[in-house]
């Protein structure tokens, strides 16, 4: 990032605009399954699409041969959209809206139970279709030690657990593709217990289905001021696959049809590829305290509002003279008292420089609210040309399903 490219940036686009770097999530894929694969081969990645549905990152996940992994009808019209196959798609969630889930069910993709309502409406969906066999996965949970209660799945200590496996392998076109968990715990500590715990529940099983799916939870790439304020370590791609692939190895190395080991990250793969760059609108002090004001606001960045301070780089444009500045904050433009994007700034800052935060490719596009402004453009800038991912929002693209 530079002057020049900032300035013709802003004359094509507005004072305001991700930078998305296609190419570093495309190494950060490869790398990922490079550090399983070469320990247990029989492995994949189902990207989460609930992370970063940017089209060109999902095209880039399919095009290498990996999985959509979905949660809501919206995401697998994407990946259909796109053209991956059906069967390349994992719908998980709490919630589903069955119509679209039996259009895919009959495609040939998966969908993962995690109730016993859900087990019923799939029931109903394979009275109707005797002729189609479904896939279906089952969410199971269970206790890593993490301190959390998870919401997601069956509890394998369960009645309901038991039954639901009954009722799964006595229904003649249902095939039990899969076994999935999730847990949001990011830790690597607990990689090593979710990843024995399965194998263990599929020896008491006596089952081994096609995918043995770990889910996400998985720390990514980040500039080390971001890490310093992580309370717990912040694990390589290597450090993981080795907490659970020699499990997989181990377990299966005398199997003939070895089942696929899968994972679905999310910000392991996108959280270091998207920059946003915002100008600097005005600088003021109230009551002693320095506040620069920008065109963006904390929900473009950091719409989880975790209170972390992102990596950032200011980049004067020279159009007026900076002045040095202590514990500064940049604020949002947004009405909301709380809408900071940075805390405690030390350095030189003027009017109308612009500050470009990074590690900001997880969550933002996609949990961006449309509260005040709508949101801004996505360019894609990794390869030596400028692309235009998507375009900035305006009125109607927000207000075209209100009744005036």
């Amino acid at each position: 990032m530079d002057k020049k490219l900032l300035s013709d940036l802003t004359n094509r686009f507005g004072d305001a605009f991700y930078l998305l770097d296609s190419f570093q999530f495309e190494k950060n894929y490869i790398e990922l399954k490079k550090a399983f694969t070469d320990i247990y081969p029989c492995f994949n990645i189902a990207y989460s699409y609930k992370t970063n549905y940017t089209p060109e990152l999902c095209k880039i996940v399919d095009r290498l041969g990996g999985y959509a992994e979905v949660v809501s009808d919206m995401e697998a019209e994407i990946a259909l959209r796109i053209g991956v196959a059906p069967n390349k798609i994992i719908w998980n969630g709490p919630y589903k809206n069955y119509k679209k889930a039996e259009e895919l069910l009959l495609l040939g993709g998966t969908v993962n139970l995690d109730s016993v309502y859900e087990a019923e409406k799939i029931k109903e969906i394979a009275a109707r279709h005797p002729e189609h066999v479904l896939n279906l996965g089952i969410r199971v949970n269970f206790d890593v030690n993490d301190g959390v209660v998870s919401r997601f799945g069956f509890d394998i200590d369960d009645d309901n657990f038991a039954d639901i496996l009954k009722l799964v392998r006595q229904t003649e076109n249902i095939n039990l593709i899969g076994i999935q968990c999730h847990f949001a715990t990011r830790s690597l500590e607990t990689w090593r217990p979710r990843a024995k715990k399965m194998l263990d529940l599929l020896d008491k099983l006596k089952l081994i289905p096609e995918h043995i799916d770990l889910g996400g939870g998985l720390f990514g790439k980040m500039d080390d001021s971001l890490k310093s304020q992580f309370d717990s370590y912040i694990p390589s791609y290597e450090e993981y696959a080795k907490e659970v692939a020699p499990l997989f190895a181990e377990r299966f190395k005398n199997c003939e049809n070895k089942p696929l080991l899968l994972i679905e990250p999310g910000s392991a793969l996108v959280g270091d590829c998207m920059k946003f760059a915002s100008k600097v609108v005005n600088i003021k002090n109230v009551r002693g305290k320095a506040i620069a004001t920008l065109l963006g606001s904390i929900y473009n960045i950091n719409p989880t509002l975790n209170k972390k301070n992102p990596p950032i780089t200011v980049i004067a444009t020279g159009e007026n003279k900076p002045e040095e500045y202590s514990d500064l904050d940049f604020g949002g433009f947004t009405c909301i008292e709380s809408d900071y994007l940075y805390r405690h700034y030390d350095g030189k800052l003027a009017q109308g420089d612009f500050v470009v935060f990074g590690n900001v490719g997880s969550y933002s596009v996609v949990l961006k609210p449309p509260f005040i402004l709508p949101n801004f453009p996505v360019i894609d800038i990794s390869r030596g040309e400028v692309k235009l991912i998507k375009r900035g929002e305006v009125f109607d693209d927000l207000f075209h399903t209100f009744a005036f």
